[in-house]
């Protein structure tokens, strides 16, 4: 034991201090797979993407030389003594999601690229027109053609000189008669060249010179081989040959179609790309889609009338006002095809409404409008209401009047190439009878059975198999990270974190690395208990290759898998960084001080329920048809807390937040969304309001905090405006804001740090010498209110100003709610960049506790439990309970367990995901799916359910 504990090698960290680690010192063993584990906020990430990683990518860049460098840009030295024995860090997280509408998962995994190959080298090209296979042939491969046929077999072989041209061609027949040949074949009639051919000039034409007649015997090889020759010379390329009493064959030394006579281009990998415009279909540059203006969203409810305001849209909606030119127009508009503006929009006959929405097509109506100009009469061709907004959106040049525009935008597929985002001709090549469309659109679990089943020529073998086995090998390990439903053509900006992280953890493997050190941030986002044990054999994989794997996760079966955990803790944020426990989960379950050890070894668990809550009535989604729902019917429990579940790509997302969230906004929130496909939803009287609650920033820059997001920051700059101090010197509220001058230090205009541009160093920010970081200048520094000013209270914790404000109930309650819901740690001031995923969505969650509630509303959480460790889903769930206990809905869709087994009602969507979900498979309280035989979560269920009596 002792030899093999010498023999395992570690990557030492002394004095780690990146942003609350408290100076730790630690050794993580390489070539294992390591758990880095603890709260939220405890310093998990600090210690592995911001240290180890950090470190990793800059030891790397070093290497490299100057000149190099200054294209990479400079990384940041963390805050760390020495980090000894580290490997190149490699790192996989949720945020590195490319969102680009051209990014697919095909181009990501690279099997697109392969695939392109393959249909560029072995594909066989067809007529984009009549669908018939087209062949470059050579003289020789048609002669042999030919000579194949019968002995004695009497033929005549022609040159279509002219294919479906009007005119009377007189100069052609000359130029034949001159060249020697003596007869044509004009329309299927045979003439002499000697005759006086006339044709009409107004109709079309095929003309046909037969250049020779022979009967197929041995011996007439050099003359068949000539007059062919001849007849490619004289028709560009193109050979017809007539067997008498037979059929015609059609020959082309080019890839074109000798029927339609569309002939296409040479075929190259790049013929293949949606992102090049050799393949990209034209009318849509490659993208599949194009955003309209769409009609529903313009007139969201057609049953109210012009002058109730039917008409929404930005620029017209002041169109019910007596006074706007847009009035005007739509008065001459009555006057002129008899209408009036008092009508519902959807009684008006089809002629009305297609002269609003579409125009007058060029014909020019008398408006009369009397503006603070003066009045006149003007001649106006109404172009119709989406062409005016069309023409608007091209022609503002202001960022948020465009983005204010595409809220009324729809997302349509391309009328050009339905979708498939490539030219008519590359549609047009085959493998295995399948386009490269039809192939990428296949989930990857039939796409993998399609290239087992796939049978090819000799010659294709040849080329193919080489591209094949890369395509398969690719493929496989998108099996074995369970994404067997994705399908290669699917967007990379509709995945979730889990996903995007799982594929790149297939790309990974496919590159067979060793040596390497893989940062990941929870892999296990997303994936239902049931492919946990695929991905955990993905992780062992890219260990057995030579890796060292360092994990940051919550999940308990990662946990148990691991060769070793760090626990990190006790606490989260200031309470936090520091190591707590390192060993095996034996080991950690055995230490006392550790939280983790707590849960997995059952001395702490999350209690179920003892009784289950009685709806108090119900949302029914009729008809849900959105992805792959199978036209279902579900019924949603109001008044209290439901968990849908179902393995990845089931179909949970599509009914939950395409349907159910978006028609419920659009109805109750007066929101611009277009929900998925469904028949209707019942029952929406009996809510009033819908909020959706997820893991995105509270704000986007450093001047957004939890103060500013939960409103509370309005009431601290109140009572600081209240104090004697700041009436004596006549301060109202907006003095003590770091957004606008007054108060604010001009210097760093509130921001409190300066950033200093240095060349090939990275930036370096620095506290702004003038104020010192406070970001408020000196006078407003001076008003206090019980002895701290503004820049103090900004730096308390939320537990310090529980008690500070314990006597103002107001900001009180809204942060005895930010405590409950365990971000006692962070700071008021604390800048919003800064936070994680799960304690944004904390904030968010604190901000409605603390809203006096309804108990009408229905919240909805998609994957609430992602980055929060087993004490923190404790706490959600006990959230959770409250909004419930208020009459609130609370719709969840989520894998973890723990919160599962505390629903009062589960809703299994599948049984599989992709083509073979979309269905329900069992609903009703956990005990009861429990018992269902037919349902994967109802196993799991079963079996935790089990475990906590």
């Amino acid at each position: 034991m002792g030899k093999k504990m010498d023999a395992r090698q570690y990557i030492k960290i002394r004095g780690a201090n990146e942003n609350n680690l408290k100076n730790i010192d630690v050794d993580i063993p390489r070539n294992e797979l390591v758990v880095l584990t603890g709260l939220s906020g405890s310093g998990k990430s600090s210690l592995a993407f911001d240290t180890i990683y950090a470190e990793g990518q800059r030891r790397y860049m070093e290497s490299l030389s100057s000149y190099a460098r200054q294209f990479l840009g400079q990384m940041e030295k963390p805050d760390v003594e020495s980090i000894e024995g580290l490997s190149p860090a490699i790192s996989i997280d949720q945020k590195s999601t490319n969102h680009n509408p051209r990014s697919t998962v095909g181009t990501v995994t690279e099997i697109y690229d392969y695939f392109r190959l393959l249909y560029a080298r072995i594909g066989i090209p067809h007529c984009p027109k009549c669908g018939k296979e087209i062949k470059k042939q050579s003289v020789d491969e048609m002669a042999d053609q030919i000579m194949a046929l019968p002995e004695k077999t009497k033929i005549q072989l022609l040159a279509p000189v002219v294919r479906g041209r009007k005119g009377t061609h007189t100069k052609l027949f000359e130029r034949a008669k001159k060249s020697g040949y003596v007869r044509v074949r004009v329309d299927g009639n045979m003439y002499e060249l000697s005759e006086d051919i006339v044709l009409d000039k107004n109709i079309k034409h095929n003309i046909e010179i037969i250049v020779d007649r022979l009967v197929v015997k041995p011996g007439i090889e050099k003359r068949l081989t000539d007059s062919i020759e001849n007849v490619l010379n004289l028709a560009e390329g193109l050979l017809v040959v007539d067997i008498i009493d037979g059929e015609t064959m059609n020959f082309s030394q080019s890839f074109s179609c000798p029927d339609c006579g569309i002939s296409i281009e040479e075929i190259e990998p790049r013929s293949f790309s949606f992102n090049n415009p050799f393949g990209a279909c034209p009318a849509c540059f490659g993208l599949g889609y194009k955003m309209e203006f769409s009609e529903e969203l313009m007139i969201p409810d057609p049953s109210l009338s012009i002058n109730e305001g039917a008409i929404t849209v930005m620029g017209w909606q002041s169109c019910a006002d007596k006074n706007s030119f847009t009035n005007a127009i739509l008065v001459a508009l009555c006057k002129e095809y008899d209408f009036d503006l008092d009508t519902p929009f959807d009684k008006y006959p089809k002629k009305i409404h297609d002269i609003l929405i579409y125009g007058t097509n060029g014909k020019t109506i008398k408006v009369y409008y009397k503006g603070q100009r003066g009045e006149g009469i003007y001649d106006v061709a109404f172009e119709g209401l989406i062409k005016s907004v069309e023409r608007r959106y091209r022609e503002t040049h202001s960022e948020n009047s465009k983005a204010e525009y595409e809220t009324f935008m729809n997302i349509t597929p391309c009328s050009e190439c339905k979708g498939q985002r490539l030219k008519k001709s590359a549609l047009a090549v085959t493998v295995g009878d399948k386009n490269i469309a039809e192939v990428t659109s296949l989930s990857i679990d039939c796409l993998q059975e399609f290239l087992n089943k796939l049978v090819l020529s000799k010659t294709q073998h040849i080329i193919g198999d080489q591209i094949l086995k890369e395509i398969k090998a690719r493929i496989q390990f998108l099996m074995d990270v369970g994404l067997e439903y994705l399908t290669l053509s699917r967007a990379t900006g509709t995945l979730s974190g889990g996903e995007a992280q799982r594929i790149r953890l297939a790309t990974q493997i496919g590159s067979g690395l060793v040596g390497v050190a893989y940062i990941l941030d929870e892999p296990s986002i997303g994936l239902h208990q049931r492919d946990n044990d695929k991905l955990l054999a993905t992780l062992k994989r890219l260990r057995d290759l030579g890796n060292s794997l360092i994990v940051v996760e919550h999940d308990e079966d990662t946990m148990l898998a691991a060769d070793c955990i760090v626990d990190i803790g006790p606490g989260a944020g200031e309470h936090g960084g520091q190591v707590v426990a390192i060993g095996t989960a034996k080991e950690l379950m055995k230490c006392k001080n550790s939280i983790t050890g707590d849960y997995l070894s059952g001395r702490k668990r999350i209690p179920v329920p003892t009784e289950r809550r009685k709806p108090t009535g119900y949302l029914k989604v009729i008809g849900a048809q959105e992805n792959n729902l199978k036209n279902i019917d579900v019924k949603f429990p109001l008044g209290v807390m439901t968990c849908v579940t179902g393995v990845s790509g089931s179909g949970k997302s599509s009914l939950v937040n395409e349907i159910l969230y978006k028609k419920l906004a659009k109805e109750l929130n007066r929101a611009r969304t277009i929900p998925g496909k469904h028949k209707r939803i019942e029952g929406l009287e009996q809510v009033d309001k819908v909020i959706n609650i997820d893991q995105s920033p509270i704000g986007r820059t450093p001047r957004s905090n939890p103060a500013t997001y939960t409103g509370v920051f309005d009431l601290i700059r109140d009572l600081f405006a209240a104090t004697p101090d700041a009436k004596a010197r006549g301060y109202k509220k907006g003095r003590f804001s770091f957004n606008v001058k007054g108060g604010r230090c001009e210097a760093c205009s509130g921001d409190g740090i300066l950033k200093i541009e240095m060349h090939f160093l990275p930036d370096v920010y620095v506290p702004c010498e003038v104020c010192g970081g406070k970001r408020y200048n000196r006078e407003t520094l001076d008003v206090k209110y019980k002895g701290k000013n503004i820049y103090d209270v900004l730096n308390m914790t939320v537990e310090e100003a529980v008690t500070f404000f314990e006597n103002i109930p107001s900001i009180r309650r809204k942060m005895e709610t930010l405590n409950d819901v365990g971000l006692s740690y962070i700071r008021l001031g604390q800048p919003s960049t800064e936070l994680s995923g799960g304690e944004a969505q904390r904030i968010k969650l604190a901000t409605e506790l603390s809203k006096r509630s309804t108990g009408k509303t229905v919240y909805i959480l998609d994957e609430p439990t992602t980055g929060l460790h087993f004490a923190d889903v404790h706490k959600l769930t006990e959230i959770l309970q409250r909004l419930t206990a208020e009459g609130n809905t609370v719709i969840v869709i989520e894998h973890n367990l723990d919160v599962i087994k505390t629903a009062d009602y589960i809703i299994d969507i599948g049984p599989e995901g992709g083509d073979k979900g979309g269905t329900v498979v069992a609903c009703g309280t956990p005990e009861e799916i429990a018992l269902n035989e037919k349902s994967y979560t109802g196993k799991y269920i079963d079996a935790i359910l089990k475990k906590n009596k």
